[in-house]
């Protein structure tokens, strides 16, 4: 592996499900696999479980980490090119991707979108740039488009509590104050299209559809309660306004995932990236209740890291 943006830079997804389980199994036993290796985490925007589980993941591997958050202590990037640089930007990205990469033997890129502009944050200029003129792989710690670590770890999860040979996930949108990314629920959507033993289903009020990239072959409805009927897992996620890009269009809030929806379910368990909005995307029934993964989820981000930074450097 060379990169990590995305599913699509998976050779086998299998496999690396499996690297990462075995990671949890004994994370002591890979740390020469990193020795003298330093990873780079730069921080366009804020972060907790992505910052922690990462710099905990590189341990495991016997990595050192710096971690920047860029947009606070270090000079404002320009990512125009060929523009004047006479204003408040005082350094290019090519420039300072170029000079981390002296530093360091794989960079971790966060950044997130402006929710203004759909054509410009699907461009993913930051992370596309960052691939461009950097001199060592790139890790996105998430980005305009998507969130492949948090999707691995979300897989990861759902294998480790089911063996049903063919399980359905259903993403459902949920109500939320302000308009929110569209990165988890896209990158969701991609690698649970890509896994075999997952049927999915996406449910979301009218103004909501996803990119038809990232829904694949996945079941579209705005009929939430029939969407959940059966369902093995559900997993609750806001996104803004797909029709209205950037917008919050509906504020219903039937849409927010309750003991009563649950129970629609065949005993599905809840899944959620965090953080979440406690009684306004689920209910406190819901989140502590037994069939809560959100904390083991979160977990699981430390193993899913672990296994895309080893993967990476075995490759090198």
């Amino acid at each position: 592996m060379k990169k990590f943006l995305s599913v699509n830079d998976v050779q086998d997804l299998n496999e690396i499900v499996k690297s990462a389980l075995s990671i949890k199994a004994n994370p002591e036993a890979y740390g020469d696999v990193g020795k003298n290796k330093m990873l780079g985490l730069l921080f366009f925007n804020p972060s907790l479980r992505t910052r922690l589980s990462t710099q905990r993941a590189a341990r495991h591997l016997g990595m050192d980490v710096m971690v920047m958050n860029i947009d606070k202590d270090g000079w404002k990037i320009e990512t125009e090119d060929g523009v004047i640089m006479d204003g408040d930007k005082a350094e290019h990205l090519k420039d300072a991707a170029a000079v981390i990469s002296q530093y360091c033997d794989i960079i971790g890129v966060r950044s997130f979108p402006n929710l203004q502009d759909k054509e410009e944050d699907y461009a993913d200029g930051i992370m596309k740039d960052f691939v461009k003129y950097a001199h060592v792989p790139i890790v996105s710690l998430e980005s305009a488009t998507r969130h492949p670590l948090q999707s691995l770890a979300d897989l990861v999860t759902i294998r480790e509590n089911s063996d049903k040979p063919k399980k359905k996930v259903v993403l459902t949108w949920a109500p939320h104050p302000r308009a929110l990314p569209q990165a988890v629920p896209n990158s969701f959507a991609e690698w649970m299209n890509a896994a075999d033993d997952v049927e999915l289903v996406i449910t979301a009020p009218e103004g909501y559809e996803l990119d038809p990239e990232f829904v694949g072959d996945a079941t579209f409805t705005t009929d939430q309660d029939e969407a959940l009927k059966d369902a093995d897992f559900v997993y609750a996620k806001n996104w803004s306004s797909t029709t209205e890009y950037g917008k919050v269009v509906c504020k219903d809030n039937s849409w927010q995932v309750t003991e009563e929806k649950m129970a629609l379910t065949n005993n599905g368990k809840f899944m959620h990236c965090l953080p979440i909005r406690r009684n306004v995307v689920a209910s406190d029934g819901v989140l502590d209740s037994d069939n809560s993964l959100i904390i083991e989820e979160a977990n699981n981000r430390t193993f899913a890291a672990a296994a895309v930074l080893k993967a990476i450097l075995e490759t090198e």
